[in-house]
């Protein structure tokens, strides 16, 4: 069995989604002080590699912990769209038909996007269309994206035309179809493969980072 990490480090001042909590890390304790160390984490519940709940964007939505552990332990397909560009809609053509993700929960696109990560130029990633997203919620399929998000992320570069109200959090949330968000190391993966991405235990949580790791034959 072949495990791949696909998860970005959680590191002080790391990239965070724009006017998310910073990442800050501070010395608590120290070797030279206290003869120990403890370091002092302070960040939001949607950084790095993280998972959305419900409740992220759903009013009356679930929370991570109203889901069993069993659920965040994915059989995923990867959706090559690397051939898209800056802010592209990833569109319902890209995905194979449902025959063919019949036996998997979660469809996982592969935008090539993680190569920006801690630029400027992460934040013009391609995007779900909307009816992309509808049509996973239909088929009761979580998704995962190597990008801030399914939706366009605020750009200076963003166009007119771009949908601001996050309809593909919406489509799939509202359904209970959970988002992975901000993937890596997708090129290393085949297209069938096993995800685990178990998020914190934080109570009553809209999101957490999670420990995303791929394993296949």
């Amino acid at each position: 069995m072949t495990t791949i990490d696909l998860t970005h480090p959680i590191a002080d001042g790391m990239p965070v989604y724009p006017g998310d909590p910073p990442v800050t890390f501070r010395g608590h304790a120290i070797y030279q002080i206290d003869g120990y160390r403890v370091t002092g984490l302070s960040f939001g519940s949607h950084t790095g590699t993280h998972i959305d709940a419900p409740s992220h964007t759903e009013e009356h939505g679930n929370t991570l912990d109203d889901f069993p552990i069993s659920t965040f332990s994915f059989e995923a397909m990867r959706v090559d769209c690397r051939h898209l560009g800056a802010r592209d809609r990833i569109r319902l053509a890209e995905v194979p038909t449902a025959t063919a993700v019949a036996d998997v929960d979660m469809l996982v696109f592969h935008t090539g996007w993680n190569t920006h990560w801690g630029t400027d130029a992460y934040l013009d990633h391609p995007y779900l269309d909307v009816a992309l997203a509808e049509w996973c919620a239909d088929h009761n399929l979580h998704v995962g994206i190597d990008a801030f998000s399914p939706d366009p992320t605020p750009s200076p570069n963003e166009a007119a035309g771009e949908p601001t109200d996050s309809p593909a959090h919406h489509a799939l949330l509202g359904h209970d179809c959970l988002i992975v968000e901000n993937l890596c190391n997708l090129g290393r993966v085949p297209d069938r493969f096993h995800l685990d991405a178990f998020p914190l235990p934080l109570a009553d949580a809209d999101g957490a980072p999670v420990r995303a790791v791929a394993l296949f034959d």
